[in-house]
């Protein structure tokens, strides 16, 4: 049975149900609701099935796309749902949405999508009775994303997977033993002993609600669907885009994802952190220490990244042991300026006086759990709508020899 098939009985079945309850037979509707609940559970067992299945067939070619260091253990893509739709309905899904959430009538061909759609979605991220999320459009989704990415560059850097559930990292971390190396004619080569760490990525809720009035969302759809996106990237934009920063990890509660600074920090004798007192002025010394750091198979894709004061206070200032300027100012290359070949970007989500140096796209990675939904609730009086945005994601760092910190301490 294929998705095509499962989505053409279920909704046989539920239009026999829905005529069967306006015929007063209940307890034959309430037979073919466990119908439909016997087809969502196989069906659920094919999905696992082909995603065994597929993980094992593309074992190589995940490995291969990202990265040599990493291997995806029983790990399958989800194919995103918002992608299920026709290239020709994709536009009318979306026309729906921003009329559903702004309280106006959908027409047939519009519901008739809309329904479909967030029925599949509800059915494979359900968290209880009462969800009535809606899923976001993945134009819409990816106007948040690269908002919040402008905003947050470190989080627009790293890399990224949409992996339903938890997913599982096996990663490469060294050979103990048996590597190459040049042998005598009469001795035996040693056998190769390998080591893995393992990275788990479960999810961590995220979540913001915005409230607009009335009259606000009476604005022409063309103007409403960008307001949406911009309302909610700086406010997830800025909750992720600190957590991947600066992010407690899944230790803490709520959990949050690991920040590379965390990361670092937690390291025994913090081998790739550079500290420098906050009563003197950082130095050309300080810079080259922590570039030192990073292992040279990561310094091609490095950039350094500082919250806009650290920049202009510190970095912008700096001169090298001759007396020149080691910062070049520079607005053509993803950033403000370069300094030792690397791109500076200005990302708030980095604490005050710290800079993080290195490559995030080989160094971190973050998973989307579960795609971007919203649920809206009206305040007839107040003559408001709560817009509540929601999505699973995680993130952890990959390999702390690709990042670098320098620190400011408090002189005491």
């Amino acid at each position: 049975m294929n998705k095509e098939q499962y989505l053409e009985q279920r909704n046989a079945l539920m239009a026999e149900i829905e005529n069967l309850i306006n015929e007063g037979k209940i307890e034959e509707a309430n037979a073919k609701m466990k119908e439909v609940e016997d087809l969502d559970n196989k069906w659920e067992e094919i999905t696992k099935a082909n995603a065994n299945m597929n993980a094992l067939k593309d074992k190589a070619k995940i490995t291969d796309i990202e990265g040599k260091s990493i291997d995806i253990k029983g790990a399958k893509v989800v194919d995103d749902i918002a992608k299920v739709i026709k290239d020709d309905d994709a536009k009318i899904y979306e026309n729906a949405w921003a009329k559903y959430i702004q309280g106006k009538k959908l027409d047939a061909k519009e519901q008739e999508i809309f329904d479909r759609v967030n029925a599949e979605f509800n059915n494979a991220y359900t968290h209880d009775t009462s969800n009535t999320s809606i899923l976001i459009p993945e134009t819409v989704v990816a106007g948040i994303w690269k908002r919040a990415a402008e905003m947050y560059p470190l989080l627009g850097d790293v890399r990224k997977f949409n992996v339903r559930g938890t997913l599982t990292l096996k990663k490469h971390t060294g050979i103990a033993a048996g590597d190459a190396k040049f042998y005598d004619e009469e001795t035996t080569t040693e056998d190769e002993e390998n080591k893995f760490a393992e990275i788990t990525l479960s999810g961590c809720e995220l979540a913001k609600a915005i409230t607009i009035t009335w009259k606000l969302r009476s604005m022409a759809m063309e103007e409403f669907i960008p307001f949406i996106q911009n309302e909610l990237a700086e406010r997830i934009g800025a909750a992720l885009g600190t957590a991947i920063a600066q992010g407690a990890g899944p230790s803490s509660n709520p959990r949050e994802p690991e920040g590379i600074e965390t990361a670092l920090l937690a390291e025994a004798g913090t081998p790739q952190v550079v500290t420098y007192d906050d009563t003197d002025k950082l130095t050309y010394d300080k810079i080259t220490e922590a570039i030192a750091k990073i292992h040279s198979s990561y310094l091609n894709g490095a950039s350094i990244y500082a919250n806009n004061a650290t920049i202009w206070t510190k970095l912008a200032t700096l001169k090298d042991n001759e007396g020149r300027p080691l910062f070049i100012p520079d607005v053509t290359s993803g950033g403000v300026g370069r300094m030792f070949g690397m791109v500076v970007k200005p990302d708030a989500g980095v604490s005050a006086g710290s800079i993080i140096i290195g490559n995030a796209y080989e160094g971190y990675i973050m998973n989307t759990n579960e795609p971007m939904s919203i649920a809206t609730e009206e305040h007839v009086k107040a003559r408001t709508v709560d817009y509540a945005a929601y999505t699973i994601v995680d993130g952890a760092v990959v390999d702390t020899k690709a990042f670098a910190l320098i620190k400011e301490e408090v002189a005491g």
